[in-house]
């Protein structure tokens, strides 16, 4: 039986829907990502499970209990808030110990509790300091060990690491992950960042308008992505318009003057969704997609291109090996494998 469970979640603001009918199963030990854009209902939808904000509709079970029933205190959650929250004039111990000294956990007990805390997150020595003396990392790092040192059933974190830089972001991932594993912690993050969500997620709950647009591991979701909203929003992606005919248990795909042969039966108007870097450049040879090089920008580890086709514009990321590329103004075949290319039917059916 799953650990966690939204089941047909809502929430209104008299005539808007915030989050509509939004159902979830998470396991025990799961990492999921809510992503979507400012509005879409991920924020709503972790205060709900939080208890900071009352449901419209819907039911939230944690473990068979009904979590709606309980105030925010009794659900033994963690959570880790945007900005930290973590108070001034306390050290970084004592503002992990907040927590335990509610919960009236014993002296010694509490101690070794923030000890082990605070080492978890990599903080041994900074027991003493206070949050005005530490970088943005250290103070989330404090306020990941208060959430934690509680040994919540559930840790919900609320865009934790939007306050860091590119650079220190990247490696708080990492760490963040790695403690999740170690801990083993039941784990619900609300991120915008798509490469956040992709990185650290088991499953990522893809979100617009309050509405779910799809619920999948980071790679399939990306790889394979239900709706439009969903290709779009996970990076870059190219949409091109073609035609599909099913011939001899064989899909036939058309799109300008390149062709394809695919597994998937689908037939009629189709649009073809295929990553930037899932192409490749090949001789202008009879059945692929030519087109001429408009604009090439060195981006470092790779080359970002911006196609000319007949099928329209497409963008081609190559990894920078080292070996000559295709200059502005060169004219070039475009080329994919089929089980890189997202098919869905023109009027938006999958």
């Amino acid at each position: 039986m799953s650990f966690l469970v939204l089941r047909e979640l809502k929430k209104t603001y008299g005539d808007f829907v915030a989050v509509e009918a939004l159902s979830l199963d998470v396991q025990r030990g799961e990492f999921i990502s809510l992503l979507g854009p400012s509005g879409c209902g991920k924020t709503t939808t972790l205060q709900m499970v939080a208890g900071f904000v009352e449901p419209t509709g819907g039911a939230i079970l944690l473990d068979g209990h009904d979590l709606v029933a309980m105030k925010p205190s009794r659900r033994g959650l963690g959570v880790v808030f945007q900005s930290y929250a973590l108070f001034p004039h306390m050290t970084a111990a004592e503002n992990v110990a907040f927590g335990l000294e509610m919960q009236k956990v014993g002296r010694a007990e509490r101690d070794e509790r923030v000890r082990n805390a605070l080492e978890l997150v990599g903080l041994g020595g900074f027991a003493e300091r206070y949050p005005r003396r530490m970088s943005g990392g250290q103070q989330q790092r404090v306020a990941l060990a208060r959430a934690l040192v509680i040994r919540p059933h559930v840790l919900l974190l609320d865009e934790p690491l939007s306050n860091l830089d590119a650079k220190l972001r990247e490696e708080m991932q990492i760490e963040l992950r790695q403690i999740q594993r170690t801990v083993g912690t039941t784990t619900i993050l609300v991120t915008h960042d798509q490469s956040e969500a992709m990185a650290l997620s088991d499953r990522i709950v893809v979100m617009n308008g309050g509405r779910v647009e799809q619920i999948a591991a980071p790679q399939e979701a990306y790889e394979r992505p239900a709706t439009p909203f969903v290709a779009g929003f996970l990076g870059k992606t190219n949409e091109l318009s073609g035609t599909a005919r099913v011939e001899g248990g064989e899909t036939r795909v058309v799109i300008a003057d390149g062709r394809w042969a695919s597994r998937r039966p689908i037939d009629g108007a189709v649009i073809a969704s295929v990553r930037p870097e899932k192409i490749a450049f090949a001789d202008c040879a009879a059945g692929r997609l030519t087109g001429l090089v408009k604009t090439r920008i060195f981006q470092g580890n790779h080359w970002l291109y911006r196609i000319e086709t007949l099928a329209g514009q497409v963008f081609v990321i190559r990894q920078n090996g080292g070996e000559p590329m295709p200059a502005e103004n060169d004219k070039v075949g475009l080329t994919w494998r089929p089980e890189d290319m997202a098919l869905r039917a023109a009027d938006g059916r999958r």
